[in-house]
């Protein structure tokens, strides 16, 4: 969510620093594309497993797995590799079209 413009001049005549996560972190472009496409991957797992009317729990028998590392892979953890991410989207049948589309979509962004 944008900081309004009356809010930021507040700050910054109080000599605060408006940045970005990404200056803030220091964080390259491709740092932040990786990140991006995770948080997408992330939302397409989760929407595509409610669409299917699949469970955490029913997922992860199918991907012999556990419900808790399905949670991990839903809640963004650190720990959720995008090979898991996208083991976890083929099994509930994304096809790697779809996943070229959303990775094509925010390479253009």
């Amino acid at each position: 969510m944008a900081m309004k413009k009356a809010k930021r001049d507040q700050l910054a005549k109080r000599g605060y620093k408006i940045t970005s996560a990404q200056e803030f972190l220091g964080l390259s472009d491709e740092e932040i594309a990786v990140i991006d496409l995770k948080i997408n991957l992330i939302n397409m797992l989760r929407e595509a497993r409610k669409a299917t009317g699949v469970t955490q729990k029913q997922l992860a028998r199918l991907m012999r797995s556990s419900q808790s590392r399905v949670a991990m892979l839903e809640s963004g953890s650190s720990d959720a590799s995008l090979e898991l991410i996208c083991r976890a989207l083929f099994t509930l049948g994304i096809s790697a079209k779809q996943l070229g589309k959303t990775i094509s979509a925010i390479r253009a962004a």
